[in-house]
């Protein structure tokens, strides 16, 4: 019976697969999803899609870690954006699951590092269900295995105006398409960082998993780390 009262009082997460979308699309998507949510008139959600070829730069830009010029982003059909999250330059891609979850975080207790840390934590185990061990660089945000990243994190606060807290938007960029890296990173230094390498899912296991199975596959994970009553919404 107590296991049954706790299943009860866990708050409701819409999950949307969304498969392919824009990246502008997605952006003013989530700033929709954000106002409803903090009024009220929407569940929390999680939204988990693929972008075509992106960079995105954070609030920590440096432009010199962009490698091409407007000729050669041109000639790769990448777009750029400028964003308002934190974090440096990194690229989406067919082949990622890109996850932006849209919740509440109330003001009591409020630990922003620690809603990082479980984004991190939902990624790392499910990794561990194919037996990859994965964690996580002290200095760097993100998931890793070894000395290659395999999961990006890049996330927003915004400040309730209805309530005490703040609604989250941006979040995770998993890999997991094979070549993942050549495609896309190989243009840029990700997040800034020069010393480490990136990977995906696939190269890693020699799977053909793909992205829609992943995200399946995560949407559990994330239910029970961040503790929601988790329901799928069919697109």
């Amino acid at each position: 019976m107590a296991e049954a009262d706790n299943a009860i009082s866990l708050r409701r997460l819409d999950a949307h697969y969304i498969g392919m979308l824009e990246y502008a699309q997605a952006w003013e998507l989530q700033k929709t999803y954000v106002k409803q949510i903090d009024q009220g008139e929407r569940e929390e959600s999680l939204l988990l899609l693929q972008h075509p070829p992106t960079y995105t730069m954070g609030s920590d830009k440096h432009p010199e870690h962009l490698l091409l010029d407007e000729d050669q982003l041109a000639e790769r059909g990448i777009t750029l954006f400028q964003i308002d999250r934190g974090g440096d330059i990194t690229y989406h891609g067919p082949g990622q699951i890109v996850g932006y979850p849209l919740l509440y975080l109330d003001a009591e207790g409020l630990n922003l590092h620690g809603y990082l840390r479980s984004l991190e934590q939902v990624i790392i185990n499910w990794l561990s269900e194919y037996g990859i061990e994965a964690g996580r660089k002290p200095e760097y945000t993100g998931v890793w295995v070894g000395h290659s990243k395999i999961a990006a994190i890049g996330v927003k606060f915004n400040k309730a105006r209805k309530r005490r807290g703040f609604v989250t938007s941006h979040g995770f960029a998993l890999n997991i398409k094979s070549g993942i890296a050549e495609e896309g990173f190989s243009g840029i230094v990700p997040c800034g960082i020069q010393q480490f390498g990136v990977t995906s899912f696939n190269d890693l296991t020699g799977l053909e998993l793909t992205v829609e199975e992943a995200a399946m596959q995560l949407l559990p994970h994330f239910a029970k780390e961040f503790k929601y009553d988790l329901k799928l919404i069919e697109e």
